[in-house]
């Protein structure tokens, strides 16, 4: 197996397993996002979607939905794969789950979130590579993240 994709790809996360990757560029939660969120899943509670009743919710305004948050800390700008490197004979990734998810802390509307990932395990399974990351949701200007899951995705060559 030494020196096919999956084996090369293995010895390169394993080199990469508990380091911090770049965070991705902020990324402003705004209340058209949350709306559009909100269509898309059918979840119309007031605490997302009625700004003016949400002023006097238990958040102080309009929040996301935490499904909005975990659906797209993956994909915010500037941080394509968070924490993966490119690699070769890599033909697709597959989202195959998420463990141990959290939400920790609100986030509002207005505020401005990125994504850290951090490698936990890699290890090929049914011809394709496992690969766990710990993805971190941080609200700017707060002490507490918003989220804090492991990404479980599966890598195709």
């Amino acid at each position: 197996m030494s020196g096919t994709p999956i084996a090369n790809a293995i010895e390169t996360l394993n080199a990469q397993i508990g380091q911090a990757s770049e965070p991705t560029d902020w990324f402003e939660i705004t209340q058209e996002r949350v709306n559009t969120f909100a269509d898309a899943t059918l979840d119309q509670q007031w605490i997302h979607v009625d700004p003016e009743r949400a002023k006097d919710g238990p958040f102080g305004g309009p929040i996301a939905h935490g499904q909005l948050t975990l659906s797209i800390m993956s994909f915010l700008p500037g941080g394509a794969g968070v924490g993966l490197p490119s690699l070769d004979g890599m033909k697709l990734g597959i989202n195959y789950g998420w463990n141990k998810v959290r939400f920790m802390n609100p986030v509002q509307v207005g505020a401005k979130i990125r994504t850290v990932g951090k490698l936990v395990s890699v290890e090929e399974k049914s011809g394709m590579l496992e690969v766990i990351n710990e993805m971190t949701v941080e609200i700017e200007g707060a002490d507490k993240p918003a989220c804090v899951a492991e990404s479980v995705l599966r890598i195709v060559f």
